[in-house]
């Protein structure tokens, strides 16, 4: 394995992975004359959720919402100009489309990141350093395809390796063939139709559960397989998509949710979930329909909907898994025998191996967690002046917004402005209509 330290500048700036929201960064710092940036991600090619993207799912959020258009609209990298650039921009504007298809919200991001020169695919960082005599990141870098280690020096870094697949410990603990996370839905399929699976559970009710499920009841006339969705939550519950309550996702509310005391964040946060784990009423209509055509058909295999019902165990039985699930109201268990479980059991923070080295210098909380700043930077050691930024992994500290594709681009600005200490990018402040925190005066009249 070669190992060499490289003669290239020092990065102003170095994005360690390149999802969504550090490809965001990326294309925002495109158009900052003099900056060192660069991005690096262990994997070939820019790819995002291929397990889940089936053809006919839409995005959930406006396709304004893409990298680069809430900050800056004329960049060369906005959706639009990708329309132009593919000669689809009347059909567009006719189709008025709001939410774009998910498959064409990945080609633009797949777009933009195989013309942006900063971005390092097949990289993987191994290892961050910080380096107390000049106050700089070392990060030690290693070609996936040929081995060759170099190190580079930065300033600052932005993490954006985002979150992993989560499985409930019952669920975990027989992971395999049978038993995987949706993620990999799409991957793995498939495998359950020629294994001949006459039974699928699934378990989970956010957006990717009732995806899973549609697809699985598409699928039910030519597999023959009997359906199953399981939820702990007391309903399959919708996205709450109303205007005022969108605005909880706005910067607005970010500012004010970072500013409470921890605990009443997670009391927040564990309150507000149908911001973000609810399932959109477009897909509950489709999941709807596609019941009532089972309906109708009177021969298919059964399909069974079980809300507020947990799945206390798990364990391999012959071909498949037997289940013991716990009635969240009654407190009954029951055993139920299923040939494969989908789960649909969400993601969780990932704190990358590459940190190792430097944990001590970081702030963590009581759980933790990164204590992460308003303006998305890392809480370190007085001592370390270097800047430690990251993205989607403050839910905790700034709320639903997080992972929400809207704060992207606001995200990257307020990092891209800290990082060349000054206003490179106009950030919005009026972004919602409601006052968060407590009134200043008497409201109302006598």
């Amino acid at each position: 394995m070669n190992d060499s330290t490289t003669e290239e500048p020092v990065l102003d700036l170095a994005a360690v992975g390149v999802g969504p929201f550090n490809l965001s960064l990326a294309a925002l710092a495109d158009e900052v004359d003099g900056l060192a940036f660069a991005a690096y991600d262990q994997r070939p090619a820019y790819d995002w959720h291929p397990g889940l993207m089936f053809d006919w799912a839409s995005l959930q959020v406006s396709f304004l919402a893409d990298l680069v258009t809430l900050i800056r609209p004329t960049s060369r990298w906005s959706f639009l100009n990708y329309l132009v650039e593919h000669d689809r921009m009347y059909p567009f504007y006719i189709a008025e489309r709001f939410h774009v298809p998910r498959r064409e919200y990945a080609d633009y991001c797949a777009w933009v990141a195989g013309r942006l020169p900063s971005l390092g695919f097949a990289t993987s960082v191994d290892g961050v350093r910080w380096l107390a005599d000049r106050d700089l990141w070392e990060l030690t870098l290693r070609r996936t395809d040929t081995g060759a280690v170099i190190r580079r020096l930065a300033r600052n870094i932005a993490l954006g390796v985002g979150t992993e697949p989560f499985l409930p410990p019952p669920l975990a603990g027989v992971a395999g063939e049978r038993v995987f996370h949706a993620g990999e839905h799409l991957n793995r399929i498939e495998g359950l139709v020629a294994a001949g699976v006459r039974e699928v559970t699934v378990v989970g009710s956010g957006q990717s559960g009732a995806e899973v499920f549609l697809d699985l009841l598409r699928r039910q006339r030519e597999a023959g397989w009997a359906v199953n969705w399981l939820t702990r939550s007391w309903g399959f519950a919708p996205l709450d998509y109303s205007k005022l309550v969108l605005e909880y996702t706005t910067p607005a509310y970010m500012r004010y949710f970072n500013g409470l005391e921890p605990a009443v964040r997670d009391r927040l946060i564990a309150s507000q979930w149908q911001l973000y784990k609810g399932i959109d009423t477009e897909t509950i209509d489709l999941v709807h329909a596609e019941l009532y055509d089972h309906l109708l058909d009177g021969d298919r295999p059964p399909v069974t909907l079980l809300p507020a019902t947990a799945v206390h165990a798990a364990a391999l039985a012959g071909d498949g898994v037997r289940l013991t699930t716990r009635h969240a109201d009654t407190g009954r268990e029951a055993a139920h025998e299923t040939g494969a479980v989908i789960a649909a059991t969400g993601y969780a923070p990932r704190r990358p191996e590459c940190l190792e080295p430097v944990e001590k210098l970081i702030a963590w909380d009581d759980r933790g967690r990164y204590d992460v700043s308003e303006g998305h930077r890392i809480r370190t050691a007085p001592e370390v002046g270097a800047g430690l930024y990251v993205q989607n992994a403050e839910l905790h500290t700034h709320g639903a917004a997080a992972p929400d594709l809207g704060i992207g681009a606001y995200r990257g600005a307020l990092i891209l402005n800290a990082v060349t200490g000054r206003d490179v990018f106009r950030i919005p402040r009026r972004t919602a209509f409601q006052s968060f925190g407590p009134a200043a005066g008497r409201v109302g009249g006598s």
